[in-house]
């Protein structure tokens, strides 16, 4: 199993916009992606109302996992926006 540590990298946290980033990633990313506040439960990272759900608040530290082919790469991307605060999901890393 893949797994990437971040703290969120948006001020606001994972609320509404940069939420909806996210989740759009998520879903490009063409893999199951489960995500968690440190020592929580992981939730579903291509549904939004779960990601709002979660109330990561900007700064604090989460947890990205997948253990399908390829979760590597995807979830370095996903860190990398998560983690920079990113507008998109980053075409390299």
């Amino acid at each position: 199993m893949a797994e990437r540590r971040v703290n969120v990298g948006w001020a606001e946290g994972l609320h509404a916009r940069p939420a909806s980033i996210f989740v759009r990633a998520a879903t490009a990313a063409g893999i199951p992606v489960t995500i968690a506040k440190a020592g929580g439960a992981p939730v579903n990272a291509a549904s939004m109302l779960a990601v709002l759900g979660l109330g990561a608040q900007g700064g604090e530290e989460i947890v990205l996992t997948s253990d399908a082919e390829g979760a590597d790469v995807a979830l370095d991307r996903l860190a990398k926006l998560v983690a920079e605060g990113l507008e998109e999901l980053p075409e390299t890393v």
